[in-house]
């Protein structure tokens, strides 16, 4: 920590609020104080005078409007002289107001001919440029000009792409190297901001079918290193962006591996863990260490762990883009998890050296809040906060084409950000996907401003993780030994209702607001649950329970999100939070792609099933209120029907039946036509039923698991 010896400390904490703390031992009766500024001097009032811990603590009012880009000055009646400090002001509204800056601007903008360079540091009375060659060595320091809303410029005639840059901002009279918050390409390890031609980067945007509504998606969550460093994913770029752009991938038993298998599995959405830069892995020894990457250091610049080649800013962009285009060609949409919630480390942070106390909430007492776990939570409420997230968002729809974004612990930030955020999303992309953990955690803010789902009717156009719907389904992910309805117990069953009709009549406005989920990266995996907490079934019978749990995540309103591997069965042995575990761990074992085969055609089925007909997504509630139909009249199943569908697909009415028990139960069919039996808990064949019923007929279900009967 730097340090600056003072007689006696005093911090603005308002625009016209001065906190003066003067030491026990240096106190005296009859304080007196003066602020000089500007060659001019003005007598301090104090309003209030009293003891904190080792201080007397001095609460003063000034009558003048301070200039930021002066050292102020506090001078007692004993003449000892202090600076003014930058104090909990930055954190009033005032301040907020006084300096926001609405260009779109910050950061730095090449061009062959200049170079500007813009960064937002309204608290710093000095900032200064600093450039450094290819070998990261110096070759310049340059002071900034202060302009409007303390914005920071300088711009330098001539070509200089390929400069690496940083700042030198000085606040509270402590020098501080900072990489620009807004750095777009950095160096090896996020050390430096480079100076690059983003035209150098383009790619062919490939557009993709556009969801007609966003029930239409299917989810599917993977991290860039798990989906091809397995010996059996048939990649050859081994746990790199390029592993993504490999097509007709198989495994040593000659089976699909990659994004030919994700293809095929039917899923419209890949949703990728962090790719921004992340600390925690070694950029020069990537394969050393392992992370899930929600450890952010720079918001708008790709992971360099994940490229061929870290040490050169533009390839990993290159790759990124190449990845998402590739993607696209497939048919396939990208969803970007993004952790704007907090950053890997506070004090280091980019934020907190050029603005500091700005960026980060801070509870009554002055201390940062820890929401989030880890130490720090952004503030998203102020303006200049809010401005960055949102201008790093549209960064990624527009320079990336991302198709959404997913937005970890989305409970820290606001609900008026969320819905700026899904504005400008949606004036790009239509059909974006916005979807975050809408968890109600500790940070100081106002119930009614957090966005968590409780308040989910504010922010119509984004998704929420539903953990009601994962924990009555499986068992709660907190407790390992805690069953849920697939595990047989019943009296889940009505809570179910609700469920699979899109958590009707609880916090949504819509059917899309539900991400209807049983697993993600978070958390033991479901294999690893059951396992653990039934010993005493075997494992054919806990394979029949999680494939019903999958189904019910597929069949049910609402958005459904699978797991990467889910469908084969995905064990990380037994290891609950393997953020930071070995690739062994956490990667995609494709061996099981093949061992489970059935299993992996059994999902695919599925999927197809839910996009065959449009009464299995719903847009909206209205319709699922006149179309399902909950049939009561068996205690020891869950039955429902979609009647009258015959406006979105090719069955009039169909029939669910979720058995969470093995045993016989004679259904009687409803209606007087024919059914057709088109899925049963271990095969799915929409386009040739298994077997017609006759009118008035019944099914025997006998085993555990999903059947589903259609009427054309």
């Amino acid at each position: 920590m730097i340090y600056v010896n003072r007689e006696f400390e005093a911090y603005l904490d308002k625009l016209n609020e001065i906190t003066i703390l003067i030491p026990k031992e240096k106190h005296s009766d009859k304080k007196t104080f003066i602020l000089k500024m500007n060659g001019m001097e003005e007598d301090l009032l104090v309003k209030e005078c009293y003891e904190i811990e080792k201080h007397i603590k001095y609460v003063c009012q000034t009558k003048q409007e301070l200039d930021f880009s002066l050292t102020n000055k506090i001078i007692d009646e004993k003449n000892n002289v202090t600076d003014l400090q930058i104090g909990a002001v930055v954190r009033t509204q005032e301040f907020d107001e006084k300096f926001y800056y609405d260009g779109k601007d910050l950061g730095v903008e090449y061009k062959l001919e200049e170079t500007i360079w813009k960064v937002w540091a309204p608290t710093a009375t000095d900032v200064k440029l600093r450039l450094y060659n290819d070998k990261q060595e110096i070759v310049n320091t340059l002071d900034m000009e202060r302009l409007e809303k303390g914005v920071w410029s300088q711009k330098l005639v001539g070509d200089y792409e390929g400069y690496f840059y940083t700042y030198l901002v000085c606040v509270n009279l402590v020098w501080q190297e900072a990489v620009d918050p807004n750095v777009k390409l950095v160096s090896i390890n996020g050390k430096y901001g480079y100076v690059a031609d983003l035209n150098k980067t383009a790619v062919k945007k490939i557009p993709t079918m556009p969801l007609v509504n966003k029930t239409d998606a299917v989810i599917y969550e993977t991290h860039i290193r798990d989906f091809s460093i397995h010996a059996e994913s048939g990649i050859v770029n081994k746990g790199y962006y390029e592993g993504f752009t490999e097509l007709g991938t198989v495994n040593s038993t000659g089976d699909s591996t990659g994004i030919s298998y994700l293809k095929e599995l039917g899923i419209t959405h890949i949703e990728l863990l962090p790719i921004n830069d992340f600390e925690e892995v070694d950029e020069k020894n990537p394969f050393t260490h392992y992370n899930w990457g929600y450890n952010p250091l720079h918001f708008n610049a790709p992971d360099g762990s994940y490229s061929k080649d870290p040490y050169d800013p533009y390839k990993r962009v290159m790759e990124v883009k190449s990845l998402i285009q590739n993607v696209h060609q497939n048919g396939l949409k990208i969803i970007l998890d993004v952790v704007y919630n907090h950053v890997y480390h506070k004090e280091t942070s980019s934020f907190e050296k050029i603005v500091p106390g700005y960026f980060f909430r801070y509870d009554k007492y002055g201390q940062p809040s820890n929401g989030t776990g880890v130490g720090n939570d952004v503030a998203s409420e102020r303006l200049m906060v809010r401005k960055f997230i949102k201008e790093s968002v549209e960064y990624w729809l527009e320079e990336y084409d991302v198709d959404g974004f997913r937005f970890d612990l989305m409970g820290i930030l606001d609900v008026e950000t969320m819905n700026e955020i899904e504005k400008i999303a949606t004036s790009i992309k239509e059909d974006v996907i916005l979807l975050g953990e809408g968890w109600d955690l500790q940070t100081p803010l106002a119930i009614e401003e957090k966005a968590i789902r409780p308040n989910a009717r504010k922010m119509g156009g984004i998704a929420f993780f539903n953990d009601k719907f994962r924990d009555l389904v499986k068992g709660s992910t907190f407790n390992i030994n805690d069953q849920g309805f697939v595990l047989g117990v019943n009296d889940k069953k009505y809570g179910l209702k609700r469920l699979v009709a899109g958590t009707i009549d609880e916090f949504f406005n819509y059917p899309h607001q539900s991400i209807n989920y049983v697993e993600s990266h978070d958390n033991h995996t479901m294999w690893d649950k059951f396992i653990s907490m039934n010993q005493n079934e075997n494992e054919e019978r806990l394979r029949a329970r999680h494939r019903l749990a999958t189904s019910i995540v597929l069949l049910s309103q609402g958005i459904p999100f699978l797991h990467s591997g889910q469908e084969f069965f995905r064990t990380k042995k037994g290891i609950e939070n393997s953020y930071n575990y070995p690739d062994k761990i956490n990667w995609i074992d494709w061996s099981r792609r093949s061992e489970f085969k059935d299993n992996v055609n059994y999902v695919r089925g599925l999927i197809s099933l839910r996009k065959q007909h449009g009464a299995f997504r719903f847009p909206n509630y209205d319709l699922i209120r006149k179309h399902l139909i909950f049939l009561d009249y068996y205690p020891n199943l869950f039955v429902y029907k979609l009647q009258d569908v015959s406006d979105y697909g090719p069955w009039k009415n169909i029939l669910i039946i979720h058995n969470n028990n093995q045993h016989n139960e004679n259904i009687q069919l409803p209606g007087t036509e024919e059914w057709s039996l088109i899925c049963t808990p271990k095969e799915v064949s929409a386009n040739n039923p298994f077997s017609s019923l006759t009118k008035h007929s019944s099914l025997i279900v006998s085993e555990l698991g999903t059947y589903v009967l259609c009427q054309m």
